[in-house]
């Protein structure tokens, strides 16, 4: 079935149903192995391995050197249905596509041509970005340095999501002098070491381990300055979070829907001879149905503001260039509140609907596969109050304390182990500058048209009537 058939609305492009077709049968592969792989931490290996094969992978290469040549709308759209599949296997490619990304805006046609190619041929690219320990926010203890004659890498990286799958580690590092480079370094050459160590409660299987450099030998023409990375680089690695998010709430609509139609005892209090008829329960259905269809076109509205950074910076005018970030970065700023509440409020009212027997861990995934961090967020909330750094404002207004073990339990429903889908939350930490990067960041000439966050967030969230509940059982059929 296409995706407007499925209720999910328009795609991004015409042809985008013959770019998906080849995948889709991939992606329920491994959305059938997700929780399996998840309770007994198997990395997916194979799975990576698979979407190479397909040429996921290179999914954004142009056609003309051997990639599918898809535009960002079409990558975005299908990185929401690969994280219905499995978020942990998103996170993991993330760092892969953010290369691509680099490479496509390379104004140096021998380095575009030569990664290009290397991305065609499937190879597979990891990250090297976050320092833990002592790390300055404005330096880096990872070195380029001269040895023998030739430069050489050393560092410790940590949060390498990825890489353990990669052929190359696209590492952040910078020169002897300070200055800040990227650096691309061979995932199987000399001086390199790989741990998988994560022990973080979430993103159990994205291979975010440490990465260790040892006077790794490097190549003059694998050391790129930091100011030739492409700029719109915050929204594109935010939105890719974003994408998770929205394919996580359309895997809780599947699962509620399933279990709900499955479901063969009736609530002693239950408005119907069957739960698939309960009106109320019909209601919560609906609303995450709602929530999770409202997420997925914020995040194709984003990608288009992407994409539109991105052909302007093709046209060589670095103006309109700048222009056309800064509008990205307010409407991803504008987008990433309201997608993670969305998709948060579908996981977990949906327990409304089914109850605490709707958690056995069998078929559950960690609720903080994703728990992020990235250029503009850091982990917020998790599936365990202790192990998140803060909340939200408007999360912290609304959740009320809790008050006896009844809600203490309701509680750890919410907070633990959904079925068969994962939660990434988190918040940005330019939020409380949005007003700032407006006034600072868009050219005086560009005219920034009010989009009503609030509004779109009521709309999105909107409650189910009950008359309308017969529509919603549609998708119990």
């Amino acid at each position: 079935m296409t995706q407007i058939e499925l209720g999910w609305g328009s795609v991004p492009s015409a042809r985008y149903e013959q770019l998906a077709e080849p995948f889709r049968p991939l992606f329920q592969k491994i959305r059938a192995s997700a929780v399996e792989r998840d309770l007994e931490r198997k990395l997916p290996y194979d799975e990576i391995k698979a979407l190479r094969a397909a040429g996921f992978t290179a999914v954004r290469v142009p056609t003309e050197f051997g990639g599918g040549g898809a535009t960002l709308p079409e990558l975005f759209n299908l990185l929401i249905e690969l994280s219905e599949g499995d978020s942990n296997v998103t996170n993991a490619v993330r760092a892969h596509f953010g290369f691509t990304e680099d490479v496509l805006n390379s104004r140096n046609s021998q380095r575009r041509a030569l990664w290009l190619g290397r991305l065609a041929e499937k190879t597979f690219f990891g990250n090297g970005h976050t320092e833990i320990g002592d790390a300055s926010l404005s330096a880096f203890s990872t070195v380029v340095s001269k040895k023998n004659g030739r430069d050489v890498l050393n560092g410790r990286k940590y949060y390498t999501t990825g890489t353990l799958f990669a052929d190359w580690i696209n590492v952040a590092a910078q020169l002897e002098n300070g200055d800040p480079v990227g650096v691309v370094v061979s995932r199987h050459g000399g001086g390199v070491e790989v741990l998988d160590d994560w022990n973080g409660f979430g993103q159990a299987t994205t291979a975010s381990g440490t990465a260790i450099f040892t006077d790794a030998p490097i190549e003059p023409d694998q050391i790129v300055p930091v100011s030739e990375r492409f700029k719109y680089s915050n929204p594109f690695y935010q939105l890719v979070h974003l994408a998770t998010l929205a394919g996580i709430g359309r895997a809780a609509a599947g699962d509620v829907a399933r279990l709900v139609r499955e479901r063969k005892r009736v609530f002693s209090h239950g408005n119907a001879p069957t739960v698939s008829a309960d009106p109320q329960i019909l209601q919560i259905v609906g609303r995450v149905r709602g929530n999770a269809y409202a997420a997925g076109l914020i995040v194709l509205k984003v990608a288009e503001a992407l994409q539109r950074a991105y052909e302007a910076h093709l046209t060589g005018d670095d103006e309109r260039a700048a222009s056309a970030i800064a509008i990205a970065e307010i409407e991803l700023d504008q987008s990433v509140t309201v997608v993670s509440d969305l998709v948060l409020q579908a996981t977990t009212i949906l327990f409304d609907a089914l109850g605490a027997s709707s958690r056995p861990r069998s078929r559950s995934r960690s609720t903080a596969t994703g728990a992020t961090r990235g250029p503009s967020s850091r982990t917020i909330r998790g599936s365990i109050a202790t192990a998140s750094s803060a909340t939200s404002p408007s999360t912290a207004r609304r959740r009320p304390a809790s008050t006896g073990s009844a809600q203490r339990g309701r509680d750890r429903l919410q907070w633990s182990h959904l079925p068969g889908a994962s939660l990434i939350a988190y918040a940005p930490t330019r939020w409380s500058s949005h007003a700032r990067t407006i006034s600072a960041s868009v050219p005086e000439k560009v005219e920034v048209r009010n989009i009503l966050v609030r509004s779109l967030s009521a709309t999105a969230s909107f409650h189910f009537s009950l008359p309308n509940c017969q529509q919603t059982s549609r998708f119990l059929a």
